[in-house]
């Protein structure tokens, strides 16, 4: 049974189960799971379904529908048919509350396995609690280092009860200097960084950005970490007018993005790139845009057009993105891959789990995952550290669309050659 604060009427639901197709939705009211021998399974889920983060909740409604259906009849574990309950807890994109209901989650619910993705304000807060109170946690949407380094991550020791999956910061800077280097500029990168954890990370000066791109030929221009929710970014702006910067770069929120972007076209700050992560994640945030998204560019740690599938449904990438425009009537996103992913992991990971009454034993059993998922391989052997699985780069930049008022298309697949290239990166039009 799956309880989660995400209200959607009878009549709604029925048309969001026959807009699913391969999902088969037929069960995904509340669960009846039969002949079911053992306790159930309590999993814990939280997200940003309000607050300045919420886009990354955005497709929880319809991936919560879907899972429902896969587990209507539980998982076996040990032989032993379970039922399962996954609980949601809207974080609020507030890192207190995230440590709050995540501490609720693991010492009121009595989760077995708590699940989170979105950003270090919400991963990390979450993934403490666990590793406090010694409950396994697997993590997504956030770079690796922020999640890794921002907690206070030891290389050699690693952590006992968090594990993440995603891509890292050297990723990105991979994928971003090759979209850049398919640009003539003079390689001069201006860095817009907030004073929060990705911007701390990202802004590093021996793990985060600064290094990596000197030591690729670029220069860095960093006039400092502004503060979140900034109304006025003259001072940046003039920084990087001074310096000649062709090139922005940086992992500020929505709304800060939007207020620096629209001052720099008012002043006359004009690069020929702008590349950012977690600006723009999500189309709504472009639309908010209007007409100066279009040519802005960004990793893409997923799409459409992965040549993946879901280890639960058999969807493939596309199937899955057109079953969520059809039920949703909003178009995709990005964090719709790793939402499922997330739960693609737990199912396996239980269902290897050979003692469910010891968290060590589900802790093992996520250690050893080899699957192939939605978002590509998730396993954790061979990360960078013990507690890190890396997932597939690439690099997508904003257009005008047909039928939507931008698309992303991949521009860049060097890093990940089995996603296919869709179009040559262009230089933002003036």
């Amino acid at each position: 049974m799956i309880q989660h604060p995400i209200d959607t009427a009878t009549a709604q639901r029925r048309r969001v189960l026959q807009a699913a197709g391969a999902l088969a939705l037929t069960g995904a009211m509340p669960l009846a799971f039969g002949q079911a021998t053992g306790r159930k399974i309590k999993i814990g889920y939280v997200t940003p379904q309000t607050g300045p983060l919420a886009g990354f909740g955005e497709v929880d409604n319809f991936v919560l529908q879907g899972i429902n259906a896969a587990f209507k009849n539980g998982i076996t574990v040990a032989g032993v048919n379970h039922p399962v309950e996954i609980i949601v807890k809207d974080s609020q994109s507030n890192p207190n509350r995230a440590a709050d209901v995540a501490a609720e989650l693991i010492l009121k619910n009595g989760i077995d396995l708590m699940l989170v993705g979105s950003t270090p304000e919400n991963t990390n807060p979450v993934s403490d609690q666990c590793e406090l109170n010694g409950v396994p946690c697997i993590s997504t949407t956030c770079p690796w280092q922020p999640w890794f380094f921002g907690r206070g991550g030891d290389p050699k020791k690693g952590f006992d009860w968090a594990f993440h999956f995603f891509w890292g910061l050297e990723d990105i800077i991979a994928v971003f200097t090759n979209m850049w280097k398919d640009l003539p500029t003079n390689k001069v990168v201006g860095l817009l960084l907030a004073n929060d954890g990705d911007g701390n990370a990202w802004g590093d000066e021996k793990l985060g950005l600064p290094p990596a791109l000197k030591a690729k030929g670029f220069s860095v221009v960093d006039p400092g970490r502004y503060q979140p929710f900034q109304a006025d970014f003259s001072a940046q702006i003039a920084a990087f007018k001074k310096a000649n910067v062709e090139i922005v770069c940086g992992v500020p929120t929505p709304p800060d993005f939007k207020n620096f972007w629209t001052q720099a076209r008012q002043q006359g700050f004009k690069p020929k790139a702008v590349t950012m992560g977690k600006a723009y994640t999500f189309p709504s945030a472009v639309e908010a845009l209007g007409d100066i998204a279009d040519g802005l560019t960004q990793e893409a740690w997923w799409s459409p057009n992965r040549p993946t599938k879901s280890s639960l449904t058999g969807q493939s990438a596309q199937q899955l993105v057109d079953a969520y425009e059809a039920s949703s009537k909003k178009q995709w996103n990005m964090t719709l891959g790793y939402a499922h992913a997330l739960f693609e992991v737990a199912a396996d990971v239980l269902k290897r789990t050979k003692d469910l009454e010891k968290k060590a034993s589900i802790r093992d059993a996520i250690l050893g995952t080899e699957l192939d998922t939605i978002i590509g391989r998730v396993s954790w052997k061979g990360g960078p550290v013990k507690n890190v699985g890396k997932t597939p780069l690439v690099g997508g930049q904003w257009v005008k669309g047909k039928k939507t008022k931008y698309e992303m298309l991949i521009v860049n697949n060097e890093t990940a050659p089995q996603v296919s290239k869709q179009a040559a990166v262009k230089a933002i039009p003036y």
